[in-house]
């Protein structure tokens, strides 16, 4: 499967698109297809970047 979030780096802020409740997160690495994001509302999430494509937040 193709990794939908390959482009992500450190430091970019991001939303899960099924999940607006946990608000705006900050990508800490994208390894191997996996992007660890912690999120203001509920921490650090591993997400598999092969199922989920997350939103890039440019007004914050």
């Amino acid at each position: 499967m193709e990794d939908l979030n390959s482009s992500l780096s450190p430091g970019m802020l991001v939303r899960h698109p099924d999940h607006p409740e946990w608000g705006t997160g900050q990508v800490q690495s994208n390894i191997g297809g996996k992007v660890t994001v912690n999120f203001r509302e509920i921490g650090k999430i591993v997400i598999d970047g092969a199922r989920v494509y997350l939103l890039l937040v440019f007004d914050e």
